[in-house]
């Protein structure tokens, strides 16, 4: 199923093209922001295949959003929804992959929701099984073949990433988010923008400060932050 992002500050606007995805098609809208800034914050531990964007948004515009987006080694495609005529140029050397004024069109909107499924079904995708079963973590000079299932949780720690196993912590040598592609993402959760976890090691899910949550694993004594952003989904994930 696709997920989608949608950045509106319009309340009406905001509804009005939630009601027109969830009615004319399967894609699932995961999270919504009024703010561009928050939504980018969002992004830099969620991901998500469609990005609905308003370009009149508070703290950085949909133009400034895409261009970050734009950077993303996974981009999500971009879809503007605006007043201004004036971006689409702009709007297309980002490769965005449509651009609909508003006042929204059902029937425009239905077409681009068709176009986007069907371009979904074209991609090749890359399932948990083609991922490899192992990852190599460094220790005291060594280097331990680490099976994926071995991995409790990990930390970001800039441009390498501390790995927790049942038998100790080990470095994996490059960002947390390039370890988050080497993981099976049925197994693997971004809780916190510098965490992950591995699902079937929660031992306990702890009510925390704003409505958020503090982890647990079998094994080790450790913390694993889930932030206020990543709430929502991670309720998903475990059915809470």
């Amino acid at each position: 199923m696709l997920k989608a992002l949608i950045v509106e500050d319009e309340y009406l606007a905001r509804e009005e093209l939630t009601y027109l995805i969830e009615t004319h098609s399967n894609i699932k809208i995961v999270a919504a922001f009024e703010d561009g800034l928050e939504a980018f914050k969002f992004l830099q531990s969620n991901k998500v295949d469609i990005a609905f964007l308003d370009i009149n948004i508070p703290s950085i515009d949909g133009m400034l959003l895409a261009r970050n987006i734009h950077q993303f080694s996974q981009k999500p495609h971009i879809v503007f929804t605006t007043a201004y005529k004036e971006f689409a140029v702009d709007a297309f050397e980002l490769e965005a992959f449509d651009y609909i004024l508003k006042p929204l069109n059902e029937h425009r909107v239905i077409g681009l929701l068709n176009k986007l499924e069907a371009a979904h079904q074209c991609q090749p995708q890359v399932e948990d099984n083609q991922r490899p079963k192992t990852v190599n973590l460094s220790k005291d000079n060594r280097i331990r073949v680490t099976p994926v299932e071995d991995i409790y949780y990990a930390v970001a720690n800039e441009k390498v990433t501390d790995v927790y196993t049942k038998e100790g912590a080990y470095v994996a040598p490059f960002t947390i988010s390039e370890l988050m592609k080497r993981l099976p993402e049925r197994d693997f959760f971004r809780s916190h923008r510098s965490y992950c976890v591995n699902i079937n090691k929660i031992q306990e899910i702890v009510p925390w400060l704003n409505s958020t949550y503090m982890l647990k694993v079998f094994d080790i004594d450790a913390e694993i932050p889930v932030s206020r952003s990543n709430i929502k989904a991670f309720r998903e994930l475990m059915q809470l």
